[in-house]
């Protein structure tokens, strides 16, 4: 995706996520390429809208039970997130990772809090349209 104006970043955070992923896939970095996998699906899951208990499926086919005809017919419609949403789920996704970061540093995981730090930091530095910054590691309070 291109950037906004002047190499501004682009203001829509699934943009920024999908760029910044394709830079992690060019990197080869395995823990960036999973976080922002990652945040793209959640955001993706707070889209989803759950079919009401017990509705039956429209339009039905005569050949294969609960199965329907016609392209699109299966589908239901997707909620609309503003921007904030979005980015509130990105954060939240940073922050699960940092809190597990500070637990496995805790338990003496250091490696495996490494590896979620970095994550938080690739999600972060999505959020702002810049490089992941190399952050303090995680030490034990």
């Amino acid at each position: 995706m291109a950037t906004g104006g002047g190499g501004r970043p682009p203001a829509d955070v699934r943009a920024r996520l999908q760029q910044a992923l394709r830079a992690a896939l060019q990197a080869r970095d395995p823990a960036a390429v999973s976080a922002l996998r990652s945040a793209r699906a959640a955001i993706s899951n707070a889209e989803a809208v759950a079919a009401p208990p017990g509705s039956p499926a429209p339009g039905g086919s005569r050949h294969v039970a609960g199965a329907v005809e016609g392209p699109g017919a299966a589908e239901a419609p997707r909620r609309i997130l503003t921007e904030q949403q979005a980015t509130d789920i990105v954060r939240a996704e940073i922050a699960e990772r940092r809190d597990a970061a500070e637990f496995y540093v805790r338990s003496g995981h250091a490696e495996r809090a490494d590896r979620l730090g970095r994550e938080a930091d690739a999600l972060a530095a999505a959020l702002s349209g810049g490089p992941p910054d190399k952050a303090a590691p995680i030490t034990p309070a």
